[in-house]
């Protein structure tokens, strides 16, 4: 009994520990202030890597579960007589919740494991201590701009996200299944508010974007410099990442519809 409570002790100490050090980790980052004109080339090439080549997985991933919803939507609102409601469902659930936690989860999967690959081999091939060596900050120089093309990539992947999945749940619900194509989009457009609706999403996709980058970039410099660490930093970028944009969902759920 003491053992497993020793183990949970030793487990919460490692954890605040972790906590503490990765937010110092991006105090430092972000007190560094580097001049964005000089950075703006690698911005953009970061910007190509974890954004566009995120786009098929993105694209392809939200006209499926559109169309899911859609044709689970039409399903369950035809028992009612509300089969007409189908635009309202499939653009709230979208933009509100599936649009931006989905698209997170996939943007760390693909684009945040490649970012902490990516680090861990440049630490692992001591590229990042040369860089110290020279009098090159690898914060500035490294991950600074892997954070901020991260930062603005996830908000617009959410986007095409939520723009492709209503088109997907247009196509089953109209073209498949018969429903009304003016009902459909003018009860979309009565439903749908901008403040309300669109916005929270876009608020959502903003900090998820800062958590899952700020894990990725962390994880990628402090680990340790072999192919097993590089691994295991991989692994725990794609859990963390995943962990908290779950919880971060509902807590800014709670707080967006006033629970809190």
């Amino acid at each position: 009994m003491l053992d497993i409570i020793a183990r949970f002790g030793q487990w919460g100490f490692n954890l605040l520990q972790n906590i503490g050090h990765s937010g110092m980790f991006l105090l430092l980052m972000l007190l560094r202030k580097p001049k964005i004109k000089k950075l703006w080339p690698e911005i953009c090439r970061q910007l190509h890597f974890v954004g566009v080549l995120s786009c098929l997985i993105i694209v392809v991933s939200a006209l499926f579960i559109g169309m899911v919803v859609g044709l689970q939507g039409y399903n369950t609102l035809q028992k009612f007589g509300a089969d007409s409601q189908l635009g309202q469902l499939l653009a709230l659930s979208i933009t509100r919740e599936l649009g931006p936690v989905i698209s997170a989860l996939l943007f760390a999967g693909r684009a945040g494991s490649a970012l902490t690959a990516e680090i861990g081999l440049m630490k692992a091939t001591e590229q990042l201590s040369s860089m110290d060596m020279m009098g090159v900050d690898p914060l500035s120089r490294v991950i600074y701009p892997r954070f901020m093309a991260g930062l603005i990539a996830l908000p617009v992947l959410t986007l095409i996200f939520s723009a492709i999945a209503v088109y997907g749940g247009y196509f089953i619900g109209v073209q498949w299944l018969g429903v009304d194509a003016g009902s459909f989009w003018s009860n979309m457009q009565a439903a749908v508010n901008f403040r309300i609706d669109v916005l929270s999403g876009i608020i959502k996709s903003l900090v998820f974007a800062f958590v899952v980058t700020w894990i990725a970039v962390y994880q990628g410099f402090e680990c340790i410099p072999t192919a097993e660490g590089i691994s295991q930093s991989t692994t725990k970028t794609v859990v963390y990442s995943s962990l908290a944009i779950l919880g971060l969902d509902f807590l800014l759920t709670a707080m967006m519809i006033g629970g809190w």
